[in-house]
């Protein structure tokens, strides 16, 4: 690895935990109700939508309650999303686009699944921006579901630590204010001057028709344009991950500088890895926190390692071939497999792209998965396997990290006969088979769905560019994605279909509500117990014998459930390609 590359991964890890103690800290006030330098501000808006919301939001919520809120807040959203992309051509700014631009037919099968992946966070993209969206299907209903989404996902992480955190009366908080206040004192404050930011870097804000030009070669081009900037910052802060351009992230407007590429990657990432430093504070471990932020950590520098190296050992076909195989920008030049790779960004920053946009829930991506080496593209694929453990999702992610510790402390206790106890919870036979489903759920809708697809004509008739280990690697993270609610995809996979649309839909509402379920259910078991005193009889969590521990117990669980179509899609292909 060169010393370029390092530094700029060093340097990013070293930025993301600079932030970790004064964000974390900031959540733990905000969601604490107690005063912060904004409340000046916020506290007559926060009033006045409390009193719109009605009873509703002022009562107290056991976990029942907070999870039919959840789910009835993504119901109204989704529906709101149908609605509008339905009715698109008779709303404002239709014009400025036209229907001879908006090539794609928005056919009730291809909204229905924009809807939900929007109101799930996952936005997973069937279409192109450019070439199906209205301005105002952009801004109202995309970007709309962009904060509102991203503020429950961040309300039911902050329930959840209410659970493991609460000392007896099973309450979790109330899920309306929650999302008022994700929304007012933390999506909207950050998203104002980073969206600003971005224009200042080349972002467009504008309500302008598509330019038309002319190439050198005297070619029409149609150039698209529009309010780019509004979706950009929340798309990657909200963990949700939608381009405005059928390009996302690799786009030059959407992303056009290498400092935009890293304030975009650091959107994504702030607030999850926040959220541990704000898990420490609410439960009085502290060094706990930091322990689950440095597990992740350790992962995301595994992933950074794994696909810089896999993307710098190039092509083996191309080097059999004698052909030419490096690229030169300016006064650098860099080898390796250089294909689907962003010039502006070069080897490092599309790796730096492609881990932290896999690891969470944000399919923000900055170059082209499909073109990635095989173990690259595996990489990225058991990234998402691992089921947002890494950062991960707003809210989502550190309860998949907190699930998984709390598997490795009952394996461990079990292991030195010590009394399964995570932070004064006892772990007992109700709590186990919470954490067992939500351990199997990835397996239980990923697979059998990866499997239809393969097997049926319709399934396969997605594959328009390639067959073998990559197409099944296509299929499979197409699901994946969906399931965590990440919504990238191999570019190979034509997915715009009512198969697709129906199956993908199927995936990432069991990524948003299967696992919310028992994770909420979870939070409520522990809510309701006493909270134990924790002695020496306890087993430690806050050293680094845990710390292996917890990494050994992610990358089994997911190795259980993973581990033979991994080695039938990337492992077949890296195999065949290197021999």
């Amino acid at each position: 690895m060169d010393w370029i590359s390092l530094s700029e991964y060093l340097a990013f890890i070293a930025v993301v935990t600079a932030a970790v103690w004064p964000l974390g800290s900031y959540l733990a006030r905000v969601f604490a109700y107690e005063s912060t330098f904004l409340d000046p501000l916020l506290a007559p808006i926060e009033r006045v939508i409390i009193r719109l919301v009605g009873p509703a939001a002022e009562r107290p919520m056991k976990w029942r309650e907070y999870f039919f809120a959840f789910v009835w807040f993504a119901v109204a959203g989704a529906a709101f999303v149908f609605l509008i992309l339905k009715l698109q051509q008779l709303l404002p700014f239709y014009s400025l686009v036209g229907k001879d631009v908006l090539s794609t037919p928005m056919t009730d099968d291809l909204a229905a699944n924009t809807a939900i992946s929007f109101a799930t966070t996952t936005t997973w993209q069937a279409y192109g921006g450019e070439t199906t969206m209205s301005y105002f299907s952009q801004i109202v209903a995309l970007a709309s579901q962009n904060f509102l989404a991203g503020a429950a996902g961040l309300a039911v992480g902050m329930a959840f630590i209410r659970g493991i955190a609460c000392d007896g009366g099973g309450v979790l908080g109330n899920f309306w204010r929650d999302v008022t206040r994700a929304i007012l004192w933390v999506l909207l404050p950050l998203c104002i001057p980073g969206g600003l930011l971005l224009v200042w870097q080349g972002v467009p804000m504008n309500f302008h028709a598509y330019t038309t030009a002319t190439t050198l070669q005297g070619a029409p081009q149609l150039i698209a344009q529009g309010p780019v900037a509004a979706l950009e910052f929340i798309k990657n802060l909200g963990t949700n991950g939608g381009g405005f351009f059928n390009a996302n992230g690799a786009h030059p407007y959407e992303n056009p500088t290498a400092l935009s590429n890293f304030v975009e990657m650091f959107a994504i990432v702030m607030l999850p890895a926040a959220l541990c430093y704000t898990f420490g504070v609410m439960t009085g471990q502290r060094r706990h926190g930091w322990l689950l932020y440095g597990v992740m950590t350790l992962l995301f520098a595994l992933g950074l390692a794994g696909v810089h190296w896999a993307e710098s050992a190039g092509n083996p076909a191309l080097v059999r071939a004698a052909a030419p195989h490096v690229f030169a920008a300016g006064d650098a030049a860099w080898t390796g497999n250089t294909e689907g790779k962003e010039v502006r960004f070069g080897t490092a920053g599309s790796t730096l792209a492609i881990i932290v946009t896999s690891n969470g829930a944000t399919g923000s991506t900055a170059a082209t998965p499909d073109s990635l080496s095989p173990l690259g593209g595996g990489i990225a694929f058991f990234n998402m396997l691992l089921g947002e453990v890494t950062y991960g999702g707003l809210g989502t992610g550190l309860i998949s990290m907190i699930l998984a510790a709390l598997l490795a402390v009952f394996v461990g206790a079990l292991i030195i006969g010590r009394s399964p106890v995570y932070l004064g919870n006892r772990i007992g036979v109700a709590e186990m088979k919470l954490i067992a489903i939500y351990a199997t759920v990835a397996g239980i809708v990923i697979l059998p769905l990866t499997a239809v697809a393969v097997m049926t004509e319709v399934g396969r008739a997605g594959l328009t560019t390639n067959g073998g280990p990559h197409g099944l690697t296509s299929i499979a993270f197409a699901y994946a994605s969906s399931f965590a609610n990440n919504g990238q995809s191999f570019g190979g996979l034509s997915a715009n279909s009512v198969f697709y649309n129906a199956t993908t839909s199927v995936a990432m509402l069991a990524g948003r509500f299967l696992l919310t379920l028992p994770a909420l259910a979870l939070a409520g078991t522990f809510a309701e117990q006493q909270r134990r005193a924790i002695t020496s009889g306890s087993l430690p969590t806050d050293s680094a014998l845990f710390a292996m521990l917890l990494v050994t117990t992610v990358l089994l669980v997911a190795g259980l459930n993973f581990l033979p179509l991994l080695c039938l899609g990337p492992v077949a292909e890296h195999v065949m390609l290197w021999h």
